[in-house]
């Protein structure tokens, strides 16, 4: 058997699509392997997860990429700012070389990369105020994911970062330990944190898709055969989860205005100015550098 984590909850496109990749891999062997899917965070936080796969504690797991960009540094070009103009053009950088190479990169230590999954555009979205510029964040503390990129980009924007798991936005704001996040529309709704952050900033700062990863150690343990399942349902498990991503994405921002959320157009230029400082100190990195020059050019 196979075992899988992800923070998402129960139906989120990306626990069906390793459900989904699961079955797959089932009909093919016969029956030898089967997949056990642990949804919402049962087994921990992404970067405990991560740690579990790395060490053959667990087989599969579905992480964003900002838990694992200060630990595999190719990483860091999908959570860089303003890098993809669309969905679309981010799904042919991810399909292509430059997502072939990212996912290399986790061989490094102790992974295999399996795919790489959408997770929409992000935005930023708050308790206090409607947010149409970079200023208008000032003073709000914001939830980021654990990883310098964020946490810089925060703070150019002029707000406080605070770095949380995903798993404990909802209580923060809610105690108002922070006032604020930024993420999809997909998660603001499923982790029902639109009941507590009425104003959405349409920013789209970044399209930063997610890793599927597979524990090296089990992998290696697998035949040869084995091994070429698992890899083929894992990238035929993209398309699916993609589907499932275009058609629940638009019904959780409906639902989520329907429920009180407002949304303001933001000064998208504005917030470009604002982060160009954190994206060229991260550009002096020459192999960053290759990459988000290959990506701006599938634009």
């Amino acid at each position: 058997m196979l075992t899988a984590a992800d923070v998402h909850v129960d139906g989120y496109p990306t626990v069906e699509a390793v459900r989904w990749m699961g079955r797959r891999i089932e009909a093919q062997t016969g029956g030898r392997i089967t997949l056990r899917m642990y949804h919402s965070g049962q087994l921990g936080r992404e970067t405990d997860v991560v740690d579990l796969a790395r060490f053959g504690a667990l087989d599969i797991v579905r992480v964003s990429f900002a838990a694992v960009n200060n630990a595999f540094p190719p990483t860091q070009l999908f959570s860089l700012p303003y890098v993809f103009e669309s969905a679309a053009h981010m799904r042919r950088v991810v399909d292509g070389p430059v997502g072939r190479e990212v996912r290399d990169a986790f061989s490094r230590r102790g992974l295999v990369g399996l795919a790489i999954y959408d997770a929409g555009a992000r935005s930023f979205y708050n308790t206090a105020r409607a947010v149409s510029t970079p200023g208008e964040l000032a003073g709000l503390k914001l939830r980021v994911p654990p990883a310098d990129i964020f946490i810089r980009l925060i703070r150019a924007f002029g707000a406080n970062a605070t770095p949380l798991s995903y798993g404990e936005v909802y209580s923060a704001l809610q105690t108002r330990l922070i006032d604020g996040a930024e993420n999809n529309w997909r998660s603001f709704h499923s982790s029902r944190q639109f009941e507590v952050a009425r104003h959405w900033a349409q920013t789209e700062h970044s399209h930063a898709p997610e890793a599927l990863l597979l524990s090296r150690r089990r992998f290696a343990g697998l035949d040869v055969r084995d091994q070429e399942i698992v890899l083929a349902a894992a990238a035929e498990s993209v398309p699916y989860m993609r589907t499932l991503w275009d058609r629940t994405e638009a019904t959780s921002r409906a639902a989520a205005i329907a429920a009180g959320v407002q949304v303001t157009e933001v000064d998208r230029a504005a917030f470009e100015r604002a982060a160009a400082p954190v994206l060229r100190a991260c550009l002096q990195d020459a192999d960053l550098a290759r990459l988000y020059r290959a990506a701006r050019e599938a634009a």
